[in-house]
Parts: structure tokens; sequence; C-alpha cells
């Protein structure tokens, strides 16, 4: 019997068994998640990343609770602009054309123009990223990870949930734009799910609690019952997982890549940044379940080598950063 079968059927079976059910009241979603959450998995990920710990934390109803893996190439930073400044940029966004874009979106370019198939591209009408990101930009630079992040390509894409908004697993480009993917998510929580289609094994780690030394996963891996249950809420998926560590001392587990899907939870006006394998070896995806209300991502982009000193066309990169960093840029 096919899991959507079985899903179908427990639905019936627990709408008939409530008694509000019988009094011919409705149940809500929300009601049905809390009592079933097991309805609710299939399309789930089934791994949530822990930015406390570095660790793709196996979810409590999958089969991979209490294991862990390390995931690379993240950096998350909640509250990076606060409540007003959100508002101001979302106000100035509105002020310009918003173009349709794919799969429900809408979008806003600031940058050269590009054609990837031919690897062309020239400045075209790009005259620099918007005023309002150039406060943005500064303040990156006062974490590690982004201080000689110089971007040269702004795009701000609308998400509403009516127009059924998504965007499916891809790569960014990287003949073009660099290693780091700089993204900022405004007025919506969401989650980015990491997909891989290697057939390659990925080596998962049974977890412990830092002090106490026990295991969290049990001889049957569904069987475990040591993290709380996953959801939307940004800090409740990762609580307690602060404390938590790979046990080396447990035998490692097996798996194909493209098993795996991690979710990493975005609160609002939290500053995402992908790197390393990350960007490279994992697609990243935003599903139309995880768009609840509008929410605006903007992201900028960086430059690869072949545009940055040293590479094949570094003076077309310099006149095109020189463009960018103007910030008296309109949407292109």
């Amino acid at each position: 019997m096919k899991t959507s079968s079985i899903t179908v059927q427990l639905y019936s079976s627990l709408m008939h068994s409530l008694p509000v059910a019988r009094l011919g009241q409705q149940i809500s979603w929300q009601c049905l998640i809390l009592l079933c959450p097991f309805l609710f998995l299939q399309g789930k990920g089934n791994f949530t990343y822990c930015p406390a710990a570095g660790l793709a934390v196996g979810n409590e109803c999958s089969a991979f609770a209490g294991w862990a893996f390390p995931f690379p190439g993240v950096f998350l930073l909640e509250e990076f602009i606060n409540q007003d400044e959100e508002s101001e940029m979302v106000q100035l966004m509105d002020q310009e054309d918003w173009k349709r874009s794919q799969s429900g979106r809408r979008k806003q370019d600031y940058g050269p123009k590009v054609n990837f198939k031919k690897k062309k591209l020239k400045a075209g009408g790009f005259i620099g990223l918007p005023s309002f990101s150039q406060e943005i930009v500064q303040r990156m630079k006062a974490h590690s990870a982004l201080e000689d992040f110089f971007p040269v390509e702004q795009c701000n894409l609308d998400y509403l949930p009516e127009r059924g908004s998504a965007i499916d697993p891809h790569f960014d480009d990287w003949w073009l734009w660099g290693e780091r993917l700089v993204s900022l998510n405004l007025l919506s929580k969401t989650v980015l799910s990491m997909s891989c289609d290697s057939e390659d094994s990925l080596q998962l780690f049974a977890t412990h609690s830092q002090g106490s030394g026990e295991s969290n996963h049990s001889a049957s891996p569904q069987a475990s019952q040591t993290h709380k249950p996953n959801n939307l809420t940004p800090t409740s998926a990762c609580e307690n997982l602060d404390s938590w560590d790979i046990d080396h001392s447990s035998s490692p587990r097996l798996i194909p890549y493209k098993e795996v899907t991690v979710d990493i939870l975005l609160p609002k006006r939290s500053l995402i940044v992908l790197y390393g394998d990350a960007r490279y070896k994992w697609k990243h995806a935003i599903y139309r379940k995880h768009i609840e209300h509008r929410r605006i991502c903007v992201t900028f982009r960086e430059l690869s080598a072949e545009f940055t000193l040293g590479g094949k066309q570094e003076k077309l990169g310099k006149e095109l950063l020189e463009i960018a960093l103007t910030f008296q840029g309109k949407p292109v």
C-alpha cells in the first residue's frame, strides 16, 4: 500500500474516532498536526540543520532520529536587521516595479545583463545596487565570513502563498557568481530545503548529550524519541541541540546522499550565507508549503575567480564591481 493511501485511511479513521467529528464540528489541520504529526511527514525534510552545533540532526519522526552528520558551508545570523529597517526596505522595494518571474514569484534585479548559456555579459542598464543596501553590505563586513565580500548583483524575490510561489531545487550558476551566496529573509519565516542527487554514501553518526555521554539512538533508529518534534518555529528546531555532539564511539551508518533532505529554518530578518559544500554539492529550494505569508528574499552575489584579480576577465569584473558599489541603482 502506498504511503498516501495509508495517510488517507489514518486521517479518515482519526476523523471518525474523535468526539468533535461525530458532533459534526470541523477539525483544523493545525489540530491534526498536534494529534497525529506522522500524517504530515510525506515530503518533509528528514534532517534539520542546527547552527549552534553545525550538524544536520535527524528529525524525531523520521527514520534518522538519533543520528546526525556535519553539514558545513552554512552561516546563519538571526535578527540581522531590526523590524523598522525591514519595513523601510520593503517600502522602498514596493516603490519600484516588480517583474513577473517563474513559479509564482516576482523579482527585481540589480546587476549586469547575462546570457548564461553563451557565457556573455555586459553592464547594459545596470547602474548599481540600490541605495538602501549600502548599510546592509557594510554591516556584513563586521563578520569574518563576509569581511571581504563585495556583491556585484542583488536579486529581490517576492513570494506569496496565493500565487503558489516556490523555487525548485537548483544550483546557482558558478561561471559568473562566486562561492558565497548571501540572502536576507524578510517579512516571514520559511524553510530552505537542501537536497543532493549523489549516489555516493553519506556517513551518519549517533548523537549524544554532552556531559551525559549517553547515545541518543537505539538499536532501531525509528524508536528514538530523544529529540523534540520539528516544526516551522526557528527556536524549537535546535532546542537543546547546542549541547549535543557526535558519538564517535558508536559505529557510523551509511546511506545514499539522495535519501537525505535537510531543512534550514530561516527566521524573518535573518541572514544566511551558503558556501563550500552547501553551495556546490547541495541544491537549495523553497517549497510552496513553506510560504505561509508574503516573503521577500534579498540575495547578494559576488564574482567568481574568472572575474576577480588574476582572472581572465579581471578588467570586466572590476568595471562591474565599481558600478555595483555606487549604490545608485534601479531595477534593470
